[in-house]
C-alpha cells in the first residue's frame, strides 16, 4: 500500500479503530454477488418439470421391459435438458460477473496519511483522496476542491463534465477528469449509485424468443394432453388383446405398454427443440467468427424479429471521444502568442478532454512559464492562463464557451464589432453540430484562481471547434435499417440540439431533438411521445427503461444498443440489448450481443443470421409438428377404434430419422435471407395440423383394411411394415413440399433419404432391428395406394396454405 502524510480540512480521516468498527457494522463497501436464480433452482425448472417426468418414466418403462431399442428417445430430451441448464448458467455466471467499478484500489486518507486499499474495504466515512484519472469508488460528499471535476457519462449519459465544489456529491462509477480534492464517503456497498444500477441490472431474464416462446407453448399444450391421450390408447390396446383381464392374464400387457409408450414419445417434438438449439448455437459460432459475442443463444433471433432499433450517440452513432475540428480567424490581425497559448492549455495536468485534444496541433516549448492560471470548470465554462513576457506579451488568455466568455460584462453595449463577428461566427459553426470554444485576450489583466473573475474587456483572437467522431460505418449501417423498416431512435444523455446535428450528420431527416426533461409521466403520453419524435436528448437511465417500455406496450419488438452504465437499464429492459467493445463492464455483461471490435456494421450481418435461424427453424418445426399432428390424431383415434397402435418406438424412430431428424438438420443450416413476419406458430401450425391429419386418415384407412382381411390380420409384422412404408413415403412428400423452392443441395438431401428408405428396407440386419418385413403383395398395394393419396392431399394443402400465407 501507498502511504503519504498530508494536511488540510480532513488531516487525519478515520482511525484503525473507526475502520474496524464499521466494518464489524457491515458498513464496508462489499456488495452481495447473486442473482435471482442459484445453480439448484435452474437445474430444478430445466429438469423437474411435468413433461421430463413423462419422458424420463417411460425411458425407465421400457429399460425395465427389456426394449432397450425402443428407448433411443431419451438421449433427445437428456440433450434438451443439458443445453437448458448451459445456457441459463452461463447468463447467470455473466450477470455475477457483471461489475460497475473497475478501479482495483481505492486512494484513502486514513490515521493522518493517504492509503490505496481494495475497493471493498472502503468504509462509511473515509476520506477518498481524488485526483484526475481516478474512478470514484463510493458515493461521497466533496469536502474541499480544487477544479475537481467529474465525468459522469457513464451513468447518466451526460458527455460534459461536472464541476464538482465542496458540498456536492461524486457518485461511485464516476470519472475524475480534472483537478483534485478530498470527498467523505456517504454510501458504501449495496447502497451505492453504482451498486443500486448493478442491482437492478442483475435481474434475471432471457431474451424474449418467438421460436422458445412457441415452442415452450406448444410443449405445455403437449403436456397435459399425454395422460388423457395414453389413457386412450391403453384401453385400445387391451381391448385390442382380448380385454384388460385377458391381457393381463396372458402377459399381452407389456406390448399394450410398449404401444402406449410409442404413441405417448411420437406426440413431443423432442428433436425440434435440440435442433432449435443447435440452430442457435451454429448462428453463435458464425458470429463469433465475425466478431460479434452472442451472450445468449436465442439472440441470434432477435434482430430478425426488431421493428425499433434504439441507439445511444456516444460510443454508438460516434466513436464516444472529442476531436480538435480546426481554428477559425476572425476579422483583422490576430493577437500574436496565441498558438503559444493553446500550447499552454492543452499541456496543462489539469486540462480538461477538450483543452487536450489540442496537443497534437500546438505544442507547448516551456520557454514562457504562467504566473497565474484557472483551471477549467463546467461551472465558469472557461479556464485562463497569465504569462509576464518573455515570447509573448503580458496578460491573460482565456479559452472557453463563446457566449460567457465574450459576454458584455461592461453594461454599455460597447462589446465592439469583433466580439459580434465571434459570437456570430461561433453561433454558425455550433448549429452545424461542432462543439465552440472562442480564445480571447486581456492586455495587462492578471487572473488568479483565487479571483476567478474575467476582465470587463476581452478581445476575442480565434474561434475553435471540436466534434465528436461519427463511426465511419455509421449512416451505411442506418441507411439499411431504415430500407429494411425498422424504425430507429437516438437516445442521448447530451443536448438536444447536438444530438439532432449528430444524427442529421448520419442522414436521418428530422428536425429538433426532444428535450426529455419535458417527457410526461403518464405512460400513455409517453407512448405517444416515442412514436411522434426520433431524437431525445438529457435522457436519464431510468427514463430511457421507461421509453424501452413504452416502445413495448404499443407492440414493438425494441433493441437498444449502448456503450455506458447509463445504458444498463434499457439494455436489460429491451428485447435485444447490444453493447459495443468499448462499453463498460456492466453494459457488456447484461448485453445479449456484443460488438468485438466496435464495428457497428456488423448488426446487417447480425439481422441475416437471425433471418436465416427463424425461415429455417419455421420450416423444420413444420416438418415436426407434422409428426406430432398425426401421431395424436393416430393415438386417438386408434384407441377410440379399439386397434392396436400401428408402430413400434424402434419403428418411429427409423420413419423420423429419415423423413424428420437428418434431413431438417441440414435443412436448418442453410442460406435464407427471407424477411422475419411475426406469426410463426400460426403459420407452422396451420400446415401442421391438416398435414397431421392427412397421414393419420391414410393408416387409418391402411389398417382398416388390413382389419377386415383375416391373413393380414393375423401378421401384424407385415401391417407395421405396411405403416411404416406408407408414413415414410408420405413423411418424404411433407419433406419435398417445406423444402421448396429446391435448389441442388436441398434436392440431394431429399434424394439421398428417397435412396436411404429403399436401402434399409431391403437390409436384413435394419430389419431385424427395426422388425421390419416385406408386406404380401396386397398390402404392399394397399400401402402405396395410402401413399400417394396422402402425398396428393399434401399437395393440395400446400397450394391453399401459400395462398393465405404468401412468401
Amino acid at each position: 500500500m501507498l502511504h503519504r502524510r498530508v494536511s488540510g480540512p480532513a488531516a487525519n480521516g478515520l482511525s484503525r479503530g473507526d475502520v474496524a468498527s464499521r466494518k464489524s457494522s457491515g458498513l464496508d463497501n462489499r456488495v452481495p454477488d447473486v442473482t435471482s436464480r442459484s445453480l439448484w433452482e435452474i437445474v430444478r425448472a430445466n429438469v423437474l418439470t411435468l413433461f421430463n417426468a413423462i419422458v424420463g418414466t417411460s425411458f425407465i418403462l421400457l429399460l425395465l421391459l427389456g426394449s432397450w431399442q425402443d428407448a433411443l428417445f431419451g438421449l433427445a430430451a437428456a440433450g434438451n435438458a443439458v443445453i437448458g441448464v448451459v445456457q441459463e448458467y452461463r447468463a447467470k455466471r455473466s450477470l455475477d460477473r457483471l461489475a460497475v467499478l473497475e478501479a482495483p484500489l481505492a486512494r484513502v486518507l486514513r490515521d493522518g496519511t493517504v492509503q490505496e486499499i481494495p475497493t471493498a474495504d472502503v468504509v462509511l466515512d473515509d476520506v477518498l483522496v481524488l485526483r484526475a484519472g481516478d474512478q470514484v469508488t463510493a458515493d461521497a460528499s466533496v469536502l474541499e476542491s480544487g477544479g475537481l471535476e467529474s465525468d459522469e457519462s457513464l451513468l447518466t449519459g451526460e458527455s460534459d463534465p461536472v464541476d464538482k465544489d465542496a458540498g456536492t456529491e461524486v457518485l461511485s462509477g464516476s470519472i475524475i477528469v480534472a483537478g483534485r480534492g478530498t470527498a467523505r464517503v456517504v454510501r458504501v456497498g449495496a447502497e451505492s449509485f453504482s451498486s443500486r444500477l448493478a442491482a437492478d441490472a442483475k435481474r434475471f431474464s432471457l431474451v424474449n424468443s418467438e421460436i422458445r416462446n412457441s415452442l415452450n407453448r406448444i410443449l405445455g399444450w403437449l403436456t397435459w394432453a399425454l395422460l388423457p391421450v395414453a389413457l386412450i390408447v391403453a384401453n385400445g390396446e387391451m381391448q385390442s388383446r382380448g380385454g384388460w383381464e385377458a391381457a393381463i392374464a396372458s402377459g399381452a400387457w407389456t406390448s399394450a405398454l410398449v404401444g402406449v409408450i410409442a404413441s405417448v414419445i411420437a406426440m413431443v417434438p423432442l428433436g425440434l427443440v435440440l435442433l432449435s438449439s443447435v440452430a442457435f448455437a451454429v448462428g453463435g459460432v458464425r458470429m463469433a467468427g465475425n466478431k460479434v459475442l452472442i451472450q445468449e443463444l436465442a439472440a441470434v433471433e432477435g434482430l430478425a424479429r426488431v421493428d425499433v432499433l434504439c441507439l445511444d450517440k456516444t460510443g454508438t452513432l460516434t466513436e464516444g471521444r472529442i476531436i480538435f475540428d480546426g481554428v477559425h480567424e476572425l476579422a483583422g490581425p490576430a493577437e500574436p502568442g496565441w498558438e503559444h497559448a493553446l500550447g499552454w492549455f492543452a499541456a496543462d495536468p489539469e486540462a480538461n478532454a477538450t483543452s487536450r485534444c489540442l496537443e497534437t496541433d500546438f505544442e507547448h516549448d516551456g520557454g514562457t512559464p504562467a504566473v497565474s492560471s484557472v483551471p477549467f470548470s463546467s461551472a465558469r465554462k472557461w479556464s485562463s492562463v497569465t504569462f509576464d513576457g518573455g515570447g509573448t506579451r503580458p496578460g491573460s488568455w482565456i479559452l472557453g464557451a463563446p457566449e460567457i466568455v465574450l459576454a458584455d460584462r461592461s453594461g454599455d453595449g460597447s462589446a465592439g464589432p469583433a466580439t459580434g463577428d465571434a459570437l456570430g461566427k461561433a453561433g454558425r459553426l455550433a448549429a452545424s453540430g461542432l462543439r465552440t470554444v472562442v480564445l480571447a485576450y486581456a492586455d495587462g489583466t492578471t487572473i488568479t484562481a483565487d479571483d476567478a473573475t474575467l476582465p470587463v474587456r476581452v478581445k476575442p483572437v480565434v474561434v475553435l471547434t471540436f466534434r465528436e467522431q461519427i463511426r465511419a460505418d455509421a449512416r451505411q449501417t442506418l441507411d439499411y435499417f431504415r430500407d429494411e423498416g425498422v424504425e430507429l431512435k437516438i437516445i442521448s444523455g447530451d443536448d438536444p440540439r447536438t444530438v439532432a446535428a449528430i444524427a442529421r450528420s448520419v442522414g436521418l431527416d428530422i428536425g429538433e431533438g426532444y428535450d426529455a426533461r419535458q417527457l410526461p409521466a403518464n405512460p400513455v403520453l409517453l407512448e405517444e411521445v416515442m412514436d411522434t419524435n426520433t431524437v431525445f436528448g438529457r435522457v436519464s437511465p431510468e427514463q430511457k427503461k421507461d421509453m424501452v417500455a413504452a416502445l413495448q406496450r404499443r407492440g414493438h419488438t425494441v433493441a437498444m444498443t449502448g456503450d455506458g452504465v447509463n445504458d444498463v437499464l434499457a439494455l436489460k429492459e429491451a428485447d435485444l440489448g447490444i453493447a459495443m467493445n468499448s462499453a463498460a463492464p456492466a453494459t457488456k455483461a447484461v448485453a445479449r450481443l456484443v460488438l468485438l471490435d466496435g464495428r457497428f456494421d456488423r448488426l446487417p450481418g447480425v439481422v441475416a443470421e437471425g433471418r436465416r435461424v427463424i425461415a429455417n427453424i419455421e420450416r423444420v418445426s413444420k416438418l415436426f409438428l407434422s409428426k406430432t399432428a398425426y401421431s395424436i390424431a393416430i393415438a386417438a383415434s386408434f384407441g377410440l377404434l379399439n386397434l392396436q397402435f400401428p408402430f413400434l418406438p424402434r419403428q418411429l424412430s427409423f420413419t423420423d430419422g429419415l423423413t424428420i431428424g437428418i434431413p431438417s438438420f441440414f435443412l436448418a443450416l442453410m442460406a435464407n435471407g427471407r424477411r422475419y413476419r411475426p406469426g410463426f406458430l400460426r403459420r407452422s401450425l396451420s400446415f401442421s395440423i391438416p398435414a397431421g391429419l392427412i397421414v393419420a386418415a391414410s393408416l387409418l384407412g391402411l389398417n382398416l383394411y388390413a382389419g377386415s382381411r383375416s391373413a393380414a390380420g393375423a401378421a401384424p409384422e407385415s401391417l407395421q411394415s405396411a405403416s411404416v412404408l406408407t408414413l415414410s413415403v408420405i413423411g418424404l412428400w411433407i419433406l419435398a413440399v417445406v423444402s421448396r423452392p429446391l435448389d441442388a443441395k436441398k434436392l440431394a438431401v431429399l434424394l439421398a433419404m428417397c435412396t436411404s428408405l429403399v436401402i434399409l428396407l431391403n437390409l436384413p440386419l435394419a430389419q431385424d432391428f427395426f422388425h421390419l418385413a416385406l408386406p404380401p403383395a396386397d398390402m404392399l398395394w394397399a400401402a402405396g395406394i395410402a401413399a400417394v393419396g396422402g402425398g396428393l392431399a399434401i399437395e393440395l394443402l400446400a397450394l391453399l396454405h401459400g395462398r393465405r400465407f404468401p412468401r
